[in-house]
Formats: C-alpha cells, sequence, structure tokens
C-alpha cells in the first residue's frame, strides 16, 4: 500500500510560492496538537517538560509546495532506489561497505528518508538518511491544522489522506518477512543511545503507542542495556524479534553496541534499518555515485536516468581535486561520508584554512550547493523568513508521510524560533 500523488504541472508555482510569502492565517491548531499529544502519551511521561524543552520542535506555519514537485522527488527516489539494486551500483558501493554492512539480510530500510530543497528548476535531492527522525510526530501534527480558505482546505485533504498506521505497519510486517518469510514480530525494540535524553524523544513514545495499539508488544531500549544470550538478543530481559534502528552508530561500532552487533551479525533478530541498507543508500559517497556517468552503464530505463540527472552535482574530495575544490569552495557544501543531521557539514563559504584541512583527513564529499526556498512565518506580529526543506519517508521507494522542516543557519536545525518540523500541503 503506498500514497498516491496524482501527476500535476508547474501552474500552481504562483500559487505556492503565494501562499509560503503570503499566508499566515493557517496553520497548527495548538489546543489539537497538544491534546492529541496527550492522548498518545497519557501515562508515559510528563507532556508539558517534554515541549518546554523542546520549544522548537513544530512550527506554528504549515508549507506549499506543487504536486507536480511532489511527483519529481518521487521519481527521484524510485530512481535511487532503482539503481541501490543493480549490481554495476552495488559493486562499486561495496568499496566503501564496512564488513558489519556486506551481508545482505532482505529488509529495505524501514523509514527511509529523502531530504529535497525546492528550486525554480524543481525539487533538488540533498541528503538520504536511513534513520530519518520524525515521521511518527508529523502525523500527528498533519492532523491538527486549521485551514483558512478553499485552496487551503483542499491542500489540507491532501495532507490527511493517506491512513499512516496502516502503512506503518505494513512496513515492519514486510521487513520482517523479508527476512523470515512469514508471520510478523512479536516484540519490537525501539533502539537508540539513552532514548530519554534524545531530542526527538516524544516521537519514541508515539511510535510505541501506535505499534502496541497495532498487536505489537514494543519497548523503548537504550542500546547500551540489550544483551545477546543463546540465540536471542534481550531487551529488559526478554527476547526481542524486531529492532527499530535509531542509532547514528551505523556500522555498530561502539562497544555499548557489542550485543546488537553479534545478534544482528549472526542473523538472531531483524534490524531496520541496518548497516547494509546505510551502506548501500546513506553513505554520501553513494551521492558522487549516483551523478556520475556511470548509472548509464547498469541498465537503468530512460526515465530512472533522467531522474538521476536531476542529483545535484557531488563530487570524493580528494587530495587531486583538493586545489580546485577550495578556489571554488563558495559552490559547494562539505559533507562527511558518514555523517547526519547536518553534524560536521560545512558551506563553502563559511570554509577556515583549519577546517579546511580536517575535511582533507578525513572522508567528504563536495556537494554543489543548492540555495533553499523560503517560508515566511510571523512572529511577534512581525513578519520573518525561513529556510525550508522537505522529506519524504519512505519505505521501498513508496511515500509514507512528507513534512518540512524550517530554520536558520547552514542547516536544519531545532533552534529557530518559529521553526521546526510543518506538515506539507500540496496545490
Amino acid at each position: 500500500m503506498s500514497v498516491v500523488l496524482e501527476p500535476g504541472t508547474r501552474s500552481h508555482a504562483t500559487l505556492s510560492a503565494r501562499l509560503n510569502a503570503e499566508c499566515f492565517c493557517t496553520g497548527l491548531d495548538e489546543p489539537a496538537f497538544k491534546a492529541a499529544l496527550a492522548r498518545e502519551i497519557d501515562g508515559e511521561a510528563d507532556l508539558s517538560a517534554l515541549m518546554e524543552a523542546r520549544p522548537h520542535l513544530v512550527s506554528q506555519a504549515p508549507v506549499f509546495i506543487e504536486r507536480s514537485d511532489g511527483v519529481e522527488m518521487l521519481d527521484i527516489v524510485a530512481a535511487i532506489e532503482a539503481a541501490s539494486r543493480m549490481q554495476g551500483y552495488m559493486e562499486i558501493a561495496s568499496a566503501w561497505t564496512p564488513e558489519i554492512a556486506r551481508r545482505a539480510f532482505g529488509p529495505r530500510g524501514a523509514m527511509m528518508g529523502y531530504d529535497f530543497h525546492l528550486t525554480p528548476d524543481g525539487p533538488k535531492l540533498i541528503e538520504i538518511n536511513t534513520n530519518a527522525g520524525g515521521a511518527f510526530l508529523n502525523a500527528v501534527i498533519a492532523r491538527a491544522q486549521s485551514a483558512c480558505c478553499r485552496e487551503v482546505e483542499e491542500a489540507l485533504a491532501s495532507t490527511r489522506g493517506a491512513d499512516f498506521e496502516t502503512l506503518v505497519v505494513d512496513m515492519f510486517e514486510r521487513e520482517w518477512r523479508a527476512q523470515r518469510g512469514a508471520g510478523r514480530p512479536g516484540r519490537i525494540a525501539i533502539v537508540d543511545d539513552a532514548p530519554e535524553a534524545q531530542y526527538l524523544y516524544p516521537e519514541f513514545l508515539l511510535a510505541r503507542r501506535m505499534l502496541m495499539r497495532c498487536g505489537f508488544e514494543t519497548v523503548i531500549a537504550d542500546a547500551a542495556s540489550l544483551r545477546y544470550e543463546g540465540d536471542a538478543l534481550l531487551a529488559d530481559g526478554r527476547p526481542v524479534d524486531l529492532v527499530y534502528n535509531r542509532l547514528t552508530d551505523f556500522a555498530f561500532d561502539a562497544p555499548a553496541h557489542a550485543a546488537l552487533r553479534a545478534a544482528y551479525a549472526d542473523g538472531a533478530v531483524v534490524v531496520t534499518p541496518n548497516p547494509h541498507v546505510h551502506a548501500l543508500l546513506a553513505d554520501k559517497r553513494n551521492l558522487a555515485l549516483l551523478c556520475s556517468d556511470r548509472p548509464g552503464t547498469w541498465g537503468l530505463d530512460r526515465a530512472h536516468l533522467a531522474s538521476l540527472a536531476r542529483i545535484p552535482q557531488a563530487t570524493p574530495v580528494t587530495a587531486g581535486n583538493a586545489d580546485a575544490l577550495w578556489k571554488g569552495r563558495k559552490g559547494f557544501f562539505f559533507k562527511p561520508s558518514g555523517g547526519y543531521g547536518g553534524k560536521a557539514v560545512y558551506r563553502g563559504d563559511k570554509l577556515t584554512k583549519g577546517v579546511w584541512d580536517a575535511i582533507l583527513a578525513d572522508d567528504y564529499i563536495a556537494q554543489a550547493l543548492v540555495t533553499p526556498s523560503e517560508r515566511m512565518i510571523r512572529l511577534d506580529g512581525a513578519p520573518h523568513a525561513r529556510k525550508l526543506d522537505v522529506r519524504l519517508y519512505t519505505y521501498d521507494g513508496a511515500l509514507l508521510l512528507a513534512a518540512a522542516r524550517l530554520y536558520q543557519g547552514q542547516t536544519t536545525n531545532f533552534r529557530t524560533p518559529g521553526g521546526g518540523f510543518a506538515p506539507v500541503y500540496l496545490v
């Protein structure tokens, strides 16, 4: 099951741009949002304390995009997922695949995240993530919106059309069957380092409640507390069938992750997303591979090749191209190959020589700079501009949910007044 976006045209570009610039009278119904959160996490945490510690988690303003941009983004996702299954692609990507990630157990990766900037020439892919956060929270945000006019009401209807819960259940059952062949997992563990200290801990609670409502026994577990005994991974002393992995130690290298690493390597537990999926899709060096001339040799169809051609140019930073990249640095973002969440990412025009030397000593790519579009918001009665990106949460190439993030600064963050997660309205 998947969400379907009907093809559109760029004739709505003026409408979406105008709404993003001028629409201040629609947005989050805050009492409804808080009431929905309270229902979902009742008795599990202090809602007021959670939200007070995260004042910029949720934006009051929605983001408007063209239906044609939505279709184009999904076309790019489909092309990338198709390419990742090609023998030629896998052979090249294996050069930077760690040993733990070399075996494919079957899962395709729960809750993939494809991040885009919107431009006059269409959406541009800027990032691929295997542990994309925020989907469960955004599902609640999307249901707590108010409309101010016919155009917005129609756009809001498109946002609320998908049965997110059904899609999520189907996703986890398919991940289980991809490795185990039949049935469904009995016990699921949502795993991260010190989960209660994570900024997105509220959505762990939402995910747990949803999965339990759908018949899965579900726990939230600190990766360091897991034990691997006999042929079972244990959380709270009891076996876990499937791990919904939220760790950013993508190869399970940390000593605290030794039990999970061993159980995963032995196939004793289904892990999604897992090291294999990360190496195949989310390592930043894959972006350079996807926008090279190599896809033309893999047997992809013309439509997929055309979609890959719309990915911004990226290249590994090497000693051989270092001088040229330094001279042209203002046109690039520099990203670590195993990075995530905007960490250790540098905009070229902000680089110092010291940072450049550190980049050369590590594994980085240089990605063509794509200026993000903006959403105007009101703060204290005055208009302010916020940068935006759009994230598609997908499973096996199909859309689960679309959301946006509003921010200031070089990369997305949750430190911006008026910023945070926002729903996407298709117009």
